[in-house]
């Protein structure tokens, strides 16, 4: 069962990630207690598991303050997230169960649907399965966790990318090339599948926000 902090956790993260918070937002304790219409000791463990994931930085007695990362910084997550994910890739395709292929398969297909249709979001949220997907089939809880904690601290940054032309064609052809790495088994075009696939995007969403800034 779902509990009070975890309820508040998960709403200001979703919030983060959209930029409905965007980085240096104030998150007062007596402001969010009046909010969710709690006591304070919940959204104290909510904020204290914030910060654990490093989306926002504690003062003490007060709340929080979402945290506002450097371009020099993102280019270091951006970088770990590319080689932590292609490290999945690679042993997931030394692991990944007959059912688990299947699986990714049907996600692929279903996600050529929405490459087909055009719709954007439709493909986005098989994006996320197919990797989620991929990080099951590795069958390491702490390198899924590890990805999934940088997914998170990502996502507002990664999502720059919508709207470029011909983005879902490039990143499902990309999820091809992926995909029959892990169905023959072979770990090495996994991981260079993977590597491939995660440096554009990162590249893209460095120079967005280099332009954007400038």
């Amino acid at each position: 069962m779902e509990t009070i902090s975890l309820r508040i956790y998960r709403t200001l993260t979703d919030e983060i990630i959209s930029g409905v918070l965007p980085p240096g937002s104030a998150l007062e304790e007596i402001a969010l207690s009046e909010r969710f219409k709690v006591s304070r000791t919940p959204i104290r463990q909510a904020l204290r598991e914030l910060a654990a994931r490093g989306m926002i930085e504690l003062r003490p007695r007060k709340g929080g303050i979402v945290t506002s990362i450097g371009v020099d910084e993102l280019a270091d997550m951006l970088e770990a997230m590319c080689e932590l994910e292609a490290l999945c890739c690679r042993i997931c395709a030394e692991r990944m169960s007959a059912v688990q292929k299947k699986q990714l398969e049907l996600v692929h297909l279903q996600s050529q649907e929405c490459v087909a249709n055009g719709d954007d979001a439709g493909y986005l949220v098989l994006n996320k399965k197919f990797h989620s997907l991929i990080c099951a089939g590795a069958h390491n809880k702490s390198l899924a966790d590890t990805i999934d904690n940088l997914r998170d601290r990502l996502a507002m940054f990664r999502a720059a990318q919508a709207g470029v032309d011909k983005r879902l064609t490039v990143s499902h052809d990309e999820h091809d090339a992926i995909i029959a790495a892990i169905l023959a088994s072979d770990p090495e075009k996994a991981y260079l599948a993977m590597r491939n696939h995660t440096t554009r995007l990162s590249i893209h969403v460095l120079e967005m926000i280099k332009e954007h800034q400038a």
